[in-house]
């Protein structure tokens, strides 16, 4: 597997392109502080980028790309913005369905590949606190996740509000992402488990709860 040479700077730090995030934040405003020169850099340098969130929200995300300098119509209508409603991503047809989802990111990966380009993601990750099918496999889709995105060049960030998700979800999902934002900082992450072992973990321990 070919290893990308691009970087992305992202919470102090610099990273290779090809990486998957987990973004732990207490506030909407803790998140917009990392994540919007993120963003911004991306479009700026020409960059593709994807922005999944809730559509409740999206007038006030929106809002705030344009405080950080970003003209969303225009990069939208460029074609280098693309803001994604969780309906219309992670919980299409009214359910969570992780493998259609991971065909979905390769999908937009391909996209900006095939041009030579690349991609920033970023996506909230809160519709899985809702009451949809499939939303419990969101730990397993994190890890699925490591077989697609070293090939593509792709910084995708989950951004988790931690002051909803319990104490355990945030713990498998820190184990399911290599790199880690904290207090504002990117860290790689110790407690990151390859997937083939995590999976098989996964599996071992949905089959003792039965």
């Amino acid at each position: 597997m070919a290893q990308a040479s691009r970087t992305v700077n992202l919470a102090r730090a610099t990273v290779s392109c090809r990486c998957h995030v987990c973004a732990f934040f207490n506030s909407r405003d803790d998140e917009y502080n990392v994540m919007l020169p993120f963003l911004k850099d991306g479009i700026d340098g020409g960059d593709r980028a994807v922005y999944i969130l809730d559509k409740s929200q999206r007038h006030e995300r929106v809002q705030r790309l344009a405080a950080a300098g970003i003209d969303a119509a225009k990069a939208q209508a460029d074609g280098q913005l693309e803001v994604r409603p969780w309906d219309d991503a992670y919980l299409r047809a009214g359910r969570f369905d992780q493998h259609a989802m991971i065909e979905l990111l390769e999908e937009v990966a391909k996209t900006a590949s095939q041009s030579g380009g690349m991609t920033r993601l970023w996506a909230t990750m809160e519709w899985a606190l809702l009451d949809f099918p499939g939303v419990h496999d969101i730990v397993e889709y994190e890890s699925r996740l490591n077989f697609l995105l070293p090939n593509y060049d792709m910084a995708t960030v989950c951004t988790y509000d931690v002051t909803q998700f319990s104490a355990s979800v945030l713990m498998d999902i820190l184990r399911t992402h290599p790199q880690v934002i904290v207090g504002g900082i990117l860290r790689e992450n110790p407690f990151y488990v390859p997937p083939d072992e995590f999976l098989r973990e996964l599996g071992v321990r949905n089959a003792s709860a039965v």
